[in-house]
């Protein structure tokens, strides 16, 4: 009986904490840059990432990554490139192909982001000793397993 008490600890900690960063996170965006959603920062974080990191940044690649529909993708992309975030540029050697960049005010409002992320991190990993940070990130890799299944199964 006492494991259903920690199961159901778990489940309400991480109901919770999971709620709880994703509206700190949206007030936190929204605060300095009014006109953007968390889904719309978390797009031109995508977008940033696969540019910095050399991977594919055309848009279908990006709709695969983020799991949306081409047309849901194009949705976004348009508000985005309307409010001066992204913009669309052909692929030099395949013309039917639209590689996503970020503007200079999509890379300011990812600096804004990332201070956020950085924030939360540092706000964890400061109240932890060595052996305790090792310890969260085996349990946090657990979690991170488990959706990283959940989300192949539903795209197999």
């Amino acid at each position: 009986m006492e494991n259903d008490r920690y199961i159901e600890e778990l489940n309400s900690f991480l109901v919770d904490v999971f709620n709880g960063i994703l509206k700190t996170e949206e007030l936190y965006v929204t605060a300095n840059c009014p006109d953007l959603s968390l889904r719309e920062i978390h797009l031109i974080e995508e977008v940033c990432r696969a540019v910095d990191q050399g991977r594919d940044n055309r848009a279908s690649a990006m709709a695969a990554a983020l799991r949306v529909t081409a047309g849901t993708l194009t949705a976004a992309v348009n508000q985005l490139e309307g409010k001066g975030y992204l913009e669309r540029a052909r692929d030099g050697s395949d013309k039917r192909s639209v590689r996503l960049l970020p503007t200079q005010k999509g890379r300011k409002a990812m600096c804004h982001h990332r201070q956020f992320h950085q924030e939360l991190v540092a706000a964890v990993v400061d109240r932890l000793s060595p052996e305790e940070a090792e310890v969260l990130l085996r349990s946090l890799g657990g979690i991170a397993s488990f959706f990283q299944e959940r989300c192949q199964g539903q795209n197999a």
